[in-house]
């Protein structure tokens, strides 16, 4: 997805494939190199990483922004962080949003798993024309899911703790209440940037408010919603099912009860994942890389989001 030969011969390039979450192996596996390319925020470069990596000069992240990069820290130890476009992330992951939607709602996953093993229908969906999608967040991604849910024929509505009636009203939604957001809403959707302030945004009361028919969907991140309470809900049937692509721990651990409940629809945090997205971020990750070796580095990140070590 990017001419990599345009480096030149004198730039070696190193692929790893697999999932590394131990520091110390970190640190062996990268130690020797002046330049790593990061896949958004799959590895986490904490200040302490960072300070064990001497060589390390240029630190490039897909995407305009990497909320696990320590980028005070990377400048004061002499690291330039680049970035990428990302133009292509936000419709690419309101596209997955309503595949969880649709698939949740029709259970597709359990009438595909019951066709393979050679049966047939067993369940009955939902109908989500006439349905309400409540919106939990009215920034870039969420504004997005309004005109998709009204071409269902779904009533909108929204709810976060500082938005504001006339900010909904400009948007064309209605804005309610905490108590009255979770009870009336049938898909509830997360479209939140992840802070301190954020994690456990949805806990047990806002999961208990919820009817038991509704879907929760989560394409943001992991530990917007207790994960606890949403397992709890979903294997009581408080809730009737949900659509994630974000966890708390990522990639999802081989053993975690979510992968085993049937009323959930699991897809491994491919929200930005299409090949649009990859082609540009390939791309750029070169013309970083050779804006550097030239000695003008471009794209250069230099304030850090609040970081959330360990939780992405």
């Amino acid at each position: 997805m990017a001419d990599w030969d345009s480096l030149g011969s004198e730039a070696e390039v190193t692929v790893f494939r697999d999932h590394v979450s131990d520091q110390d192996e970190l640190v062996r596996r990268l130690e020797s190199f002046e330049i790593i390319t990061a896949m958004r925020e799959r590895t986490p470069f904490p200040r302490s990483l960072l300070e064990r990596l001497p060589n390390l000069r240029l630190l490039v992240t897909a995407g305009p922004v990497n909320a696990v990069i320590d980028i005070d820290a990377a400048r004061e130890l002499g690291i330039v962080v680049s970035g990428t476009v990302g133009r292509q992330g936000i419709p690419a992951t309101i596209e997955l949003t309503w595949g969880l939607i649709l698939a949740a709602a029709r259970s597709l996953h359990r009438e595909d798993a019951l066709i393979r093993a050679g049966g047939w229908q067993q369940g009955v969906g939902s109908l989500l024309h006439g349905g309400t999608l409540g919106i939990v967040g009215l920034g870039n991604l969420g504004v997005r899911m309004i005109p998709i849910a009204k071409a269902f024929g779904m009533n909108v509505t929204s709810w976060s703790r500082n938005l504001t009636a006339e900010r909904a009203a400009e948007l064309g939604v209605e804005a309610l209440s905490r108590e009255e957001f979770f009870s009336t809403a049938d898909v509830v959707s997360i479209h939140l940037k992840l802070s301190p302030r954020s994690v456990g945004y949805i806990g047990r009361e806002e999961l208990g408010l919820m009817k038991p028919t509704a879907l929760l969907v989560n394409t943001s991140r992991g530990p917007v919603v207790d994960e606890d309470a949403l397992l709890d809900a979903l294997q009581s049937g408080a809730i009737a099912g949900a659509g994630l692509d974000v966890y708390d721990t990522e990639p999802l651990p081989a053993q975690h009860r979510l992968r085993s409940l049937p009323n959930v629809v699991l897809s491994p945090h491919q929200g930005y994942v299409t090949r649009q997205s990859y082609r540009d971020f390939f791309r750029c990750y070169v013309e970083d890389i050779d804006a550097y070796l030239r000695g003008n580095p471009i794209r250069v990140l230099t304030e850090g989001a609040d970081l959330m070590p360990g939780v992405l």
